[in-house]
């Protein structure tokens, strides 16, 4: 876990509702193409959701994600999953 990865990850767990925060993200599209996104908002909650997109592969796998759920400034409500290429900032 790089530095960047650590800090995010202690910050995450120490987030609760209200709480403002910024979300830097890579979003990966293609195999080569990054788009870097900033997403600005309050905190609703933090939640561990389990993905379905491994769940056909064996009954026992079980894979799970940190999300945050945030209330953006304009009442856009949005989830934002927590990920290695996720950088977070509180304000």
């Amino acid at each position: 876990m790089t530095p960047e990865e650590y800090q995010s990850r202690s910050l995450y767990e120490q987030l609760h509702p209200g709480d403002r925060v910024e979300v830097l993200h890579g979003v990966t599209v293609g195999s080569s193409a990054q788009w870097n996104t900033t997403t600005v908002g309050k905190v609703l909650r933090r939640e561990r959701r389990r993905h379905g997109l491994h769940f056909r592969r064996s009954p026992d796998d079980k894979v799970f994600s940190d999300v945050l759920i945030l209330a953006r400034d304009d009442g856009e409500l949005t989830t934002v999953t927590m990920d290695e290429y996720t950088r977070l900032r509180k304000l």
